[in-house]
């Protein structure tokens, strides 16, 4: 008995003594990372899980290197509700405050996905000193205060597509096709809500009315459209050549159904965002052969052989998550937002907020999307050629339910696939 006794004292001494004198055995405080958005959406749950793949990454290799110490990442997400119909921006903004107040983040990754939102948070996000790499809301008025206010507002990065460059390709598309075919008459349908209004406002008149098109018909949708046939009688009747539409609501796939189905002699080509994802193939009963869509970030639902850690990332979601990645905007920069919070800690060798900003701002990464670089409003630089910048993936489906990229011309697997009837001009 009294060996026993002594046996367990001299047992619980080489424990005290391993603990006390091996390094490392005592877990360091783990650097938070909040994810405030809207999880009960597509993109936003894609976004968190892309953001948890990142994580659990970093920390299989030993985590995030701060002074002489390796800490671990941890995430914290809050459901903010912006995206849902009838919740109130400031019910977000509280959800983003708490997650703040009660986590004590290093960081916010993702954040609002209504650009409202985003807006009426960056005092908040300035208030507290948070770096927010956003991933989801895209107007370019946050850049606008950035640039009139850097010091206060300077906390404030975006890793996604934002408006400005989603006319930039679209306008880019649009040039694409009348080079390669000629066209230059089209017919703009979009969803009856303020950024696609305002996104076929823009490409109408900064290309199609610079570059010599004849916009034959604009019109737009409520949100919940189900029956697009009207519109597309007129599209035939006007000789369209080409269909912009600009949606983002599930029933907008039923737009390429009918088209297909009335057999419309015209390109469709524009952002249907039903349409990014693999699954859209059966969704919409495999009715959906030959629409062009924009994929807002490569890796996003989309990856390239010519960007092969774009692939990686697809793969490595699907292996982790069991299914395929179906959003098309959010979840590679995502991704991609916490290697660059990771690297810019490493950097700064501090969690001080205004150090972790000092490096981010000096972010020259090739990743996910491209090569990642920020303007002087914490944008991300999207062009066409990903050595240089970011890029986005314009893809058609094809009549065996793949989807190939067709510009820019530098990642394009194939060349654009015209519908029957219609034919190039030139």
């Amino acid at each position: 008995m009294k060996f026993s006794k002594f046996f367990t004292v001299c047992m619980l001494h080489a424990l005290l003594f391993f603990f006390i004198f091996t390094p490392g055995v005592w877990a360091k405080k783990p650097i938070v990372i909040g994810v405030p958005t809207s999880i009960g959406f597509l993109e936003g749950k894609e976004c968190l899980k892309s953001v948890q793949l990142a994580v659990e990454e970093i920390n299989e290799k030993g985590g995030v290197k701060v002074g002489n110490e390796s800490r671990m990442l941890k995430v914290e997400s809050l459901d903010i509700r912006d995206a849902a119909p009838g919740v109130p921006v400031p019910e977000a903004l509280l959800g983003i405050e708490k997650l703040i107040l009660e986590k004590k983040p290093t960081a916010l990754v993702v954040g609002p996905f209504r650009s409202e939102a985003l807006m009426a948070a960056m005092d908040i996000i300035a208030k507290y000193k948070v770096p927010l790499l956003g991933t989801i809301a895209m107007s370019p008025a946050s850049e606008g205060k950035i640039k009139k206010n850097p010091e206060k507002y300077k906390y404030i990065f975006r890793l996604c597509l934002n408006a400005k460059y989603l006319v930039k390709y679209l306008a880019g598309t649009m040039g694409f096709i009348n080079s390669q075919f000629g066209f230059n008459k089209v017919y703009i349908m979009n969803q009856d809500v303020a950024w696609a209004r305002k996104t076929a406002e823009i490409v109408k008149k900064v290309y199609f009315d610079k570059a010599g098109w004849e916009v034959v018909g604009m019109e737009s949708y409520p949100t919940g459209t189900s029956d697009f046939s009207s519109a597309l009688m007129k599209v035939k009747a006007k000789g369209a050549q080409v269909i912009l539409p600009i949606f983002d609501m599930p029933q907008s796939g039923i737009l390429v159904k009918q088209w297909n189905a009335m057999k419309v002699p015209s390109l469709m080509a524009g952002f249907i965002s039903p349409l990014a994802g693999p699954s859209a193939w059966k969704t919409f009963n495999k009715k959906i052969e030959g629409a062009i869509n924009v994929n807002f970030e490569m890796g996003s639902a989309i990856s390239s052989d010519k960007i092969p850690l774009s692939k990686t990332f697809v793969e490595s979601y699907e292996k982790r998550w069991g299914k395929k990645l179906e959003a098309g905007h959010g979840p590679a920069p995502s991704y991609e937002s916490v290697y660059l919070l990771a690297e810019a800690i490493e950097r700064a060798n501090s969690l001080d907020p205004d150090a972790i900003v000092e490096e981010l701002e000096k972010t020259d990464r090739q990743g996910v999307m491209g090569r990642i670089k920020f303007d002087e409003g914490h944008q991300t630089v999207y062009d066409m050629d990903p050595d240089k910048a970011a890029v986005a993936a314009v893809v058609q489906w094809t009549d065996a339910g793949k989807r190939t990229i067709v510009f820019p011309p530098l990642i394009a697997e194939g060349k654009i696939k015209l519908p029957k009837g219609l034919a190039a001009v030139k």
